[in-house]
């Protein structure tokens, strides 16, 4: 297996942004969307930046006959962001207090970003699954959204511990993501992203093309 970087790495905070200015547009209507993060998000997690929104339009077009796309997050505001990090370091050093500050933010970043250089919040990531024709969700090995410890490291994207469909549609759904250009994040089976730091330092890109934005950005 080739190295995992995660969002703490040092080399991804390193890479530089040159915001392009794409703005923050709905995917519904042109996407399938799962309403499961509204309650959080306020309706903001149905936004992405254009660029990954029509990467990820041809993305569902490269897919088998009968395969859909299930939307399920986008955008996420830097403030919830940085709850949802805290929230998980917190639980995280609850159950390892002999873990140092360093150790416990590399483990939360494999399920959340750092808030700093968070993909979501720059509305350059996306959470999503696949679902058949009549919105069934396909059988990706673990929940969406399932933290390693709950999982037992089932969400990394390239786990053994998944049944071979699972494993199946988990190569379907990367290989017409990765065809329309986006990158994944490897502890997270779901999540892919266009234009973010992550993104750049993967690909060799100069720099990312999608900063932060706040809410009232939207």
């Amino acid at each position: 297996m080739s190295e995992i970087i995660l969002m703490s790495d040092a080399r991804v905070a390193a890479v530089p942004v040159e915001e392009n200015g794409e703005p923050l547009v709905d995917v519904r209507g042109r996407l399938l969307v799962d309403d499961r993060k509204h309650e959080d998000s306020q309706g903001a997690e149905v936004h992405l930046r254009q660029g990954v929104l029509d990467r990820l339009l041809a993305a569902e077009a490269l897919l088998p006959d009968g395969l859909r796309l299930l939307f399920v997050e986008g955008y996420r505001p830097p403030a919830l962001q940085r709850h949802y990090f805290e929230t998980y370091a917190d639980a995280l050093r609850a159950d390892h207090p002999d873990w140092s500050a360093d150790r416990i933010r590399a483990a939360a970043s494999r399920y959340v970003s750092p808030p700093e250089i968070a993909p979501h919040s720059a509305g350059a990531a996306v959470d999503l699954t696949l679902v058949s024709a009549d919105g069934r969700e396909l059988d990706l090995g673990t929940a969406l959204n399932a933290n390693p410890e709950e999982s037992d490291g089932a969400c990394y994207t390239g786990a053994g511990n998944i049944t071979e469909e699972a494993k199946a549609n988990r190569a379907v759904l990367g290989e017409a993501l990765a065809a329309a250009g986006l990158v994944n994040y490897p502890t997270e089976w779901w999540h892919w992203s266009y234009g973010d730091r992550y993104w750049a330092l993967e690909t060799g890109a100069p720099a990312a093309l999608y900063g932060p934005k706040e809410l009232d950005q939207l």
